[in-house]
C-alpha cells in the first residue's frame, strides 16, 4: 500500500489581475461619461440644416405647450433661476471678456408667435447669446 500524501495539484491562475483592468475599465468609462440632469419635460427638437454648439450650462426648456422650465424651477421662477445661476456665474468668472449664453432647448410643435414674443424677455435677462437647439438634417443650402 502507498501511503504517501497525494500531489499537490498546481493553483490555477490568479484572477487579481484581471479584476483590476475590469475596475480600472470601469472607472474611465464613468469619468468620461457626461452626466446630466434629466429634462422636466420631454421636448421634440425642431430640424434645422446646422446645429448650434450649445454648451448647456444656462438651460431653458420650452414644452409645445409653452410652459417654460430649468433645471431647478419651472415658469416664471426658471427665468428667476436662470438670473441667480448668470450673477453667480460672472462673479466667478469675466462675463465681460467671455458673455455666458443661454441654451434654449424648445419643442418642435412650439408656435413661432410665442417664441417670437419670449425672445425679447430672455434677451433682458443678461445673456450675450441665445441658441436654440435643434437636429441636423445633413443638408446644405436653401
Amino acid at each position: 500500500m502507498d501511503f504517501r500524501a497525494p500531489p499537490r495539484r498546481k493553483l490555477d491562475e490568479n484572477l487579481l489581475p484581471m479584476i483590476n483592468v475590469v475596475f480600472l475599465l470601469l472607472i474611465f468609462f464613468l469619468i468620461s461619461a457626461r452626466l446630466t440632469a434629466p429634462e422636466p419635460f420631454a421636448i421634440t427638437p425642431p430640424e434645422a440644416r446646422v446645429e448650434a454648439s450649445a454648451d448647456g450650462r444656462f438651460t431653458l426648456f420650452l414644452s409645445a405647450e409653452g410652459q417654460m422650465a430649468s433645471a431647478e424651477a419651472a415658469e416664471e421662477a426658471a427665468l428667476a433661476a436662470l438670473v441667480e445661476a448668470r450673477a453667480a456665474h460672472c462673479a466667478q468668472a469675466d462675463c465681460e471678456a467671455a458673455p455666458p449664453s443661454l441654451t434654449l432647448r424648445a419643442d418642435a410643435g412650439l408656435e413661432a408667435a410665442r417664441l417670437a414674443s419670449l425672445l425679447p424677455r430672455l434677451g433682458g435677462l443678461g445673456f450675450a447669446r441665445i441658441e436654440l437647439v435643434a437636429t441636423g438634417t445633413g443638408g446644405a443650402g436653401p
